[in-house]
């Protein structure tokens, strides 16, 4: 069995037991979350193709990781005009084990048992988190704009051309 399923603004093919890799999501490692956006569902007796959606089925799928893409540079250039830019980027990832398509079943596997978290516990923590994040990176973006400032104010000026000197004509007596 088979499924397409979007999250993150793309679309993957899935089966039971495969490894993705997709954009960032919301869980911790070992958390299990259900992909509710099902384009497609396929097995041997027939495929099922969504409305835009198929109603009522869902991927599950076991969190593996939490982590970083690879860095991916950007080099902006103009030739001959001294413009040259550099920037790189490093995109969030969860990579996610699919367990369940639809109403299937993965084979049971053995887990240790799940930290006892109240539900007032878990909602408070991730505010918690995100509270914290909002003045770092508040300090990072301060400390970033004077920076560029500085280094504006202390390019020199292009120089200016020359217009090429013209010869006077000499008179005739």
């Amino acid at each position: 069995m088979f499924a397409v399923v979007k999250t993150g603004g793309k679309q993957y093919k899935v089966a039971t037991n495969d490894v993705i890799t997709v954009e960032k999501l919301a869980g911790a490692e070992g958390d299990s979350i259900k992909l509710s956006d099902v384009l497609m569902v396929g097995d041997d007796k027939g495929t099922t193709i969504g409305d835009p959606l198929v109603k009522g089925t869902t991927v599950t799928a076991e969190i593996l990781e939490q982590g970083r893409a690879d860095k991916i540079i950007v080099f902006k250039k103009k030739r001959r005009q001294g413009y040259r830019r550099k920037a790189g980027h490093r995109q969030d990832i969860t990579v996610l084990r699919i367990t369940a398509i639809g109403d299937q079943k993965a084979p049971a596997k053995a887990k240790a048992p799940a930290k006892a978290e109240t539900p007032a516990e878990e909602q408070a923590a991730p505010a918690k988190k995100t509270e914290a994040a909002k003045p770092e990176a508040a300090k990072e973006t301060k400390a970033k704009s004077p920076a560029k400032k500085a280094t504006a104010a202390t390019k020199k000026p292009a120089a200016k051309k020359k217009a090429p000197a013209t010869k006077s004509k000499k008179k005739e007596s």
